[in-house]
């Protein structure tokens, strides 16, 4: 007898309507746009709607709408092309200057009431849709300072755990590091120690100083494992973004690429991707930091540095801090934010690493009740008119977020507090993604098309469709009714595929695309397997509703061990390929499991609606 369970039918029906659902806003378009996010408190909010709105109304360019989003601090202009979005964001950029981030973006038109729901539409990959291209500018000089920064803080501490005095050790403008020592007699014994310790400086003892250069070609390998450093630390904060399929390349000696494909907030991307904020924990120096700003008289181990928070009269609090960084951003392996137990203020919580959390418990082993320096650094862009030209250039801001007593000895696990709670977000997640060794800048920033070119793109989806539409008029032919039922199945095949790829955030890319087609290929032999096994069963003069009945459940199993075997393929691609390879799998997976649900279970629903309540049914169509 031909029957079919309630609860399938009930598991059908929300499975169709969840596929609806989730595969709808694949069929809304998208709109070019120009996101302008606050970079640093600035205020997001009708005046700046005016301001934005004037700004493109002077330069000529119509806007479809301006969205103001107050939860998310940004502002959205909806441009009509891609020409348009070009020639806002270059308005807006010098108009807005640094206190803004404006970027190119690309708009979802998705009903608010579906986005409620998560239903959105999936992302296509370079290939498909193209993306947002990024180049960026390595600064190599600072790279260079940064790490010859770092060298003569190694030399300071080598000297002082051997117990060797010194006067200073100091970097000076030409690359050089002069260590000068108390005792003259000591330079063998401190040359022997830099020697072991850091082969590649070249000495050059000079009574009680020794005077340390770096090799030319170690220079050049210090600028070299910045960019690769950077690359590497480019890669992680991509993945925090969650974007599939990135590139991020490097092109000639200072330059890096980024293209992210079908990135919804690209003021985001941008904002994390440049960002090198960082942290640096330093003591305090004794001395009346207001006296010493002015006079001039700062103490020669100090360095003026102002707090966030304001005095009375408006103006940023000066203070005292050591030149020499007990830690820093560098040396950070792990940050979780979380809140203060009792203030409820926002924390980020730091994890050092050894060298580093060596160097905090000598530092509070030795300053248990003396104050300890938080300071905060950010590079900012700037962008001014001068002349009647745009001129990019680069703030770095430094801020004390936070001065504590220390109140016992710790080492490699602490919190640091001060920040509000954007900047504790973003911050753990710039030390989890790992240090930059050389700030960037921006040089270009455009919107870049399909890899294929539109014209090949729609070649081959108009390929695709007409080559699935042959399958369905074959079956409308060839098995009739049977045809139909097939036909529905193939289709809600493809609306489930499509519904998974957007509820899972997957990205379409042409390898994705001809992983689809692969499995509707599949999806039809399992309904032939099935047709032509209910055929078989007629010809033995079985009754038509047990020769349907018989056919599923004869072709069942045969399908199941075929779809398994093709799934673990799909799986092992996903698990070590990547890029095309990855993308081939992930849709190849996700198209068999839909195939042999609606091959096996859908199809077989319709059938039993059609025909299993006819009592008298003496033929089928097939």
């Amino acid at each position: 007898m031909l029957t079919y369970a309630r609860w399938k039918y009930v598991v059908f029906l929300i499975v169709l309507l969840l596929s609806a659902v989730y595969a709808v806003p694949n069929m809304f378009p998208q709109d070019p746009s120009v996101q302008v996010t606050a970079n640093r408190g600035a205020p997001v909010d009708e005046a700046l709607r005016k301001r934005v709105a004037d700004g493109l109304k002077t330069a000529g360019v119509a806007t479809k709408e301006i969205e103001l989003d107050t939860k998310k601090n940004n502002l959205l202009v909806r441009l009509a092309s891609a020409d348009l979005q070009v020639k806002a964001a270059d308005a807006l950029r010098p108009q807005l200057g640094s206190d803004y981030i404006v970027a190119l973006n690309i708009a979802s038109t998705v009903p608010d009431w579906l986005e409620k729901l998560g239903a959105r539409p999936m992302s296509l990959g370079l290939d498909l849709q193209g993306g947002v291209h990024f180049l960026m500018q390595v600064d190599q000089k600072a790279a260079l300072e940064k790490r010859l920064e770092a060298t003569t803080e190694d030399l300071r501490v080598l000297l002082r755990d051997n117990r060797i005095a010194y006067v200073s050790v100091d970097r000076r403008p030409d690359n050089t590091i002069v260590a000068t020592l108390r005792d003259p007699n000591a330079a063998s014994a401190a040359a022997g120690l830099i020697t072991k310790n850091q082969p590649t400086l070249v000495q050059q003892p000079q009574g009680n100083q020794i005077v340390l250069r770096v090799q030319p070609n170690e220079l050049q390998q210090y600028a070299a494992d910045a960019i690769e450093q950077n690359v590497s630390t480019l890669r992680n904060r991509v993945n925090a973004l969650g974007v599939a399929e990135p590139v991020i390349q490097r092109q000639g000696n200072d330059r890096i690429v980024v293209e992210l494909p079908g990135v919804q907030d690209t003021a985001q991307a941008k904002r994390m991707i440049g960002a090198t904020a960082t942290l640096e924990y330093r003591a305090v120096v004794d001395g009346n930091p207001i006296e010493a700003v002015e006079t001039g008289n700062i103490p020669p181990e100090a360095r003026v540095y102002y707090r966030r928070e304001r005095g009375p009269d408006g103006k940023p609090i000066p203070i005292l801090l050591n030149k020499r960084v007990i830690a820093s951003g560098d040396q950070l392996i792990g940050a979780t934010t979380g809140f203060d137990q009792q203030s409820g203020s926002p924390v980020v919580s730091v994890r050092l690493n050894s060298a580093g959390g060596q160097r905090m418990f000598e530092f509070t082993s030795e300053n248990v009740g003396k104050p300890m320096a938080v300071v905060y650094i950010e590079r900012l862009p700037e962008v001014k008119i001068v002349n009647g030209q745009e001129v990019r250039s680069t703030r770095v801001n430094e801020e004390v977020v936070s001065v504590a007593n220390i109140s016992g000895v710790f080492s490699n696990q602490f919190q640091t507090t001060g920040l509000s709670s954007q900047e504790a977000a973003e911050l753990s997640k710039l030390l989890k993604s790992g240090s930059l060794a050389a700030p960037m800048d921006f040089v270009e920033e455009r919107i870049i098309g399909p890899s294929l070119g539109k014209e090949n793109v729609e070649r081959g989806l108009t390929a695709v469709m007409y080559s699935f539409g042959f399958a369905l008029v074959f079956f409308l032919i060839y098995y009739r009714m049977f045809g139909v039922v097939t036909c529905i199945a193939l289709l809600l095949n493809l609306v489930m595929v499509f519904a998974l790829m957007s509820f899972f955030g997957a990205t379409m890319s042409l390898p994705g695309l001809a992983g689809i087609a692969l499995t509707v290929g599949m999806s039809v032999d399992a309904n032939v397997l099935i047709n032509e096994r209910i055929r078989e069963e007629l010809r033995l003069g079985l009754p038509p509703q047990t020769a349907i009945a018989t056919g599923y459940d004869r072709a069942s199993g045969t399908i199941l061990d075929a779809n398994i075997t093709a799934f673990l393929v799909g799986l092992a691609m996903a698990a070590f390929g990547s890029g095309p390879l990855r993308g081939f799998g992930i849709t190849t997976m996700l198209g068999i499991a839909t195939s042999a649900y609606t091959a096996v279970s859908v199809s077989r629903a319709i059938a039993t609606l059609i025909y299993g309540g006819r009592r008298r049914l003496k033929s089928i169509w097939i």
